[in-house]
């Protein structure tokens, strides 16, 4: 179950390489009107597919391939197995000089990028949007249109030390913001050296962040497309978000490396995470935790990331890259996926049997999907999330006023734009 912050990696390549597409050559090639997805050809698969994958992903789909490749004889999946760290210049780079192979993995939060390009060809009807977590199928809309298909999923839930909160006399599964609130004030109380752990600022913080402003009903942009980051919604979560640190029931600094250690030895009652922590705590030798979703604030919600499979559009096999990504989504194939690599699969129905379905803190995983959310698909959104990160850090620093923090974050993405 050990997992790396892939999301979050992605997000740091695409950060730090700020590779601008439309000014690789392809802007001219921006989404025409007609975006229809072309039918694929009925039958068995035929020909070479080539793939290329990040991560563990890289490591283990090659194999697993073999068995579409037992149904289907006549196709050969190729896979290429390239580093997180260099995949989204790699990609950008294929886009620009029409070098693509006929599939790649894409983070989730890359999609608006590379969808604007017009590199990526819109998903086929033999791929079924409704058989999949809502929030994982909105990662692959870009201006209404669908591109790909959410391969695996990860999101993020509540960690309680519970022998801390055993001995505050609190639930370790707090259901409310005034509960989590409470909890985590009476488990520091009862002599952890802080109630919750919560990222402060720096990159990625927004990850932690945004669930809680989802929670308080806000939305990245409205109905129309206009981003809405100063709500009265986002200063509610801003405002709750810092008082846990006003309050110095969360600190300002955890060291490096010293998270899981700091969680097992009771010195601070609880933390945001996602999958990968399960295994990391369990090979510490330490089993004592209780998981549970994300406490509501005026709804459930959660941050939900993973990775998309998208086919392009100069694909040489396209039809063999459609039926391999179609034979991927399907809910067996999506649990021998998870049996084989741990990643959590983004079609409900695969969690019904084996293991996903016997293992409770798993079902944690898979309730909290269900309301997990994903920023929009926007060209520009890493940017964005960056101006979030940096702001939030003013907020939980400084002291800065919410009110003013999301004013800041509001003129700020305006300046960026969508991108759209």
């Amino acid at each position: 179950m050990r997992k790396p912050l892939r999301v979050t990696v992605a997000t740091l390549a695409a950060a730090t390489t700020l590779i601008a597409l439309t000014s690789c050559g392809r802007s001219d090639d921006a989404p025409a009107e007609d975006m229809s997805a072309a039918p694929v050809a009925e039958g068995e698969a035929t020909g070479t597919i080539t793939v290329w994958a990040m991560g563990t992903e890289g490591e283990k789909l090659g194999e697993f391939a073999d068995a579409f490749s037992a149904e289907n004889p006549d196709a050969t999946v190729e896979v290429t197995a390239i580093p997180w760290d260099a995949a989204h210049d790699k990609i950008a780079t294929a886009i620009a000089a029409d070098q693509t192979p006929d599939v790649s993995m894409v983070g989730t939060t890359w999609m608006g990028e590379f969808a604007s390009t017009g590199a990526l060809d819109p998903t086929p009807d033999t791929i079924d949007g409704t058989s999949f977590f809502p929030g994982a199928w909105g990662t692959t809309i870009v201006n209404d249109v669908a591109y790909g298909m959410p391969w695996y999923v990860e999101t993020r839930v509540l960690y309680t030390n519970t022998a801390a909160a055993e001995a505050a006399g609190v639930s370790p599964s707090p259901a409310t913001w005034d509960d989590l609130k409470t909890s985590t004030a009476a488990i520091q109380a009862a002599g952890a050296d802080y109630g919750i752990t919560l990222q402060a600022g720096q990159q990625g913080a927004w990850q932690t962040f945004m669930p809680f402003a989802w929670q308080a009903g806000a939305q990245i942009l409205d109905d129309e497309g206009n981003i809405t980051l100063d709500t009265p919604e986002v200063v509610d979560a801003l405002t709750y978000y810092q008082s846990f640190f006003t309050d110095g029931v969360a600190p300002v600094d955890v060291p490096v490396g010293t998270l899981e250690s700091s969680l097992i030895a009771g010195e601070f009652g609880a933390m945001v995470s996602g999958p990968w922590h399960i295994g990391i705590l369990e090979e510490a030798g330490y089993a004592d935790f209780t998981l549970s979703p994300l406490p509501a604030g005026e709804q459930l919600a959660s941050f939900i990331g993973g990775s998309n499979l998208a086919v392009f559009k100069n694909a040489e096999n396209r039809d063999g890259a459609w039926k391999f990504i179609e034979w991927l989504s399907q809910p067996d194939t999506q649990a021998a996926w998870y049996e084989a690599t741990s990643d959590l699969p983004s079609v409900p129905e695969a969690w019904e049997t084996g293991t996903l379905a016997t293992d409770p803190q798993l079902a944690i995983f898979g309730t909290q999907l269900e309301t997990a959310v994903a920023p929009p698909s926007i060209p520009n959104w890493e940017q964005i999330a960056t101006v979030i990160d940096t702001e939030l850090e003013k907020v939980t620093r400084s002291g800065l006023d919410p009110q003013e923090a999301a004013t800041a974050i509001q003129q700020q993405a305006e300046a960026i734009g969508t991108g759209l």
